[in-house]
């Protein structure tokens, strides 16, 4: 069939669309594997929050300087001395560089992707007939 132009019309039939369901363990898995990394989202939003403070020597009396120090403080605490942190000071201010949170970062981005490697294991496991 041809339109008033030349142009062939094709008609296409295509089968309804069929919802793919996800059984209940893979949804848990999918859900765990967010949650691991929202986490390990927020961690990291902290650290960088501490490490930019750190650096452009923000007011630690400061009530969300304040606040952002002591929640990071206690994730930080198996990463101190391991090397001394860099120290300069500035008219106004003294800026500070803390490797201990860049290692921090390192070490808790591999350890998310270590439970969520773990958790795509345990859910293909599962999933596999027996």
């Amino acid at each position: 069939m041809k339109d008033d132009n030349g142009v062939e019309i094709v008609e296409v039939e295509h089968e309804s669309s069929k919802v793919v369901g996800v059984d209940n363990d893979s949804a848990k898995g999918i859900k765990g594997i967010k949650i691991v990394y929202y986490i390990l989202g927020v961690l990291e939003a902290l650290f960088a929050f501490r490490l930019v403070f750190k650096l452009l020597g923000a007011n630690p009396n400061s009530g969300f300087v304040s606040f952002i120090y002591a929640v990071t403080q206690v994730f930080l605490a198996p990463f101190t001395s391991i090397f001394r942190t860099a120290t300069t000071q500035g008219i106004e201010t003294k800026a500070v560089l803390e490797p201990m949170t860049i290692i921090a970062m390192i070490v808790y981005a591999l350890i998310a992707w270590g439970i969520v490697k773990l958790i795509v294991i345990i859910k293909s496991q599962n999933s596999r007939p027996q």
